[in-house]
């Protein structure tokens, strides 16, 4: 994934909600978007009135945001997606949920998707008790993903679990913190996907 060196508490309030880029720091006060909830630059607090086309650029944003993914990585999910039976959009959301970075941070196993995909890379997460070292690969029912012993007492695990604490868990994962490990019941639908996003724009904006 490329380096971004710019603020990426910008990018919570260019998208107006919390992606929680910052883990612990985005339940203090200290919050950038909780302090200043509009975006960034001079004309940041001005009433701009957007086009069909920036709505949908927006909202497709805001998803590969949330999930901070590239936007290439982003656009080969939406690919799959779309080639799939079903909603295309209810069908990308459930891509990017199951995604292991992703089911890592929900359970606490790391305190970012950003070092989510760290520990996966590092070798510090297994799926049924194998090593797997692909930040994008695909949960399934039944899956059983757990961090590796040695990785229990690193502190970006530790800050991952206070974390998890304070969020809503989804019920499509069953997780058990003191073992650092979450059971996949089942395949998420929209209706238990908490992402705050319209993800009909999303398949708008990419079938112009």
């Amino acid at each position: 994934m490329a380096k971004k060196s710019d603020s990426v508490c910008k990018l919570c309030r260019r998208e107006n909600m919390k992606l929680f880029l910052k883990a612990e720091r985005c339940f203090t006060d200290k919050c950038a978007f909780e302090r200043r909830p509009y975006p960034p630059g001079q004309h940041g607090q001005s009433r701009l009135k957007f086009s069909e086309y920036a709505l949908q650029l927006r909202e497709k944003q805001k998803l590969r945001r949330y999930y901070h993914l590239e936007e290439n990585t982003f656009r080969h999910i939406f690919e799959i997606a779309s080639k799939s039976t079903g909603n295309t959009g209810e069908v990308l959301l459930r891509l990017l949920e199951t995604r292991l970075d992703n089911v890592v941070y929900l359970m606490g196993g790391a305190c970012s998707r950003k070092n989510s995909r760290q520990m996966i890379s590092h070798g510090h997460v297994l799926v049924n008790g194998k090593r797997i070292t692909l930040p994008g690969y695909f949960v399934k029912p039944g899956d059983v993903v757990s961090v590796t012993e040695s990785a229990k007492q690193l502190v970006p695990v530790q800050m991952g679990i206070n974390s998890a604490k304070r969020r809503e868990l989804p019920g499509w994962l069953e997780v058990n913190f003191d073992k650092v490990e979450a059971v996949i019941k089942e395949l998420p639908s929209r209706a238990n996907i908490n992402t705050p996003v319209e993800e009909r724009l999303v398949v708008e904006f990419y079938s112009r």
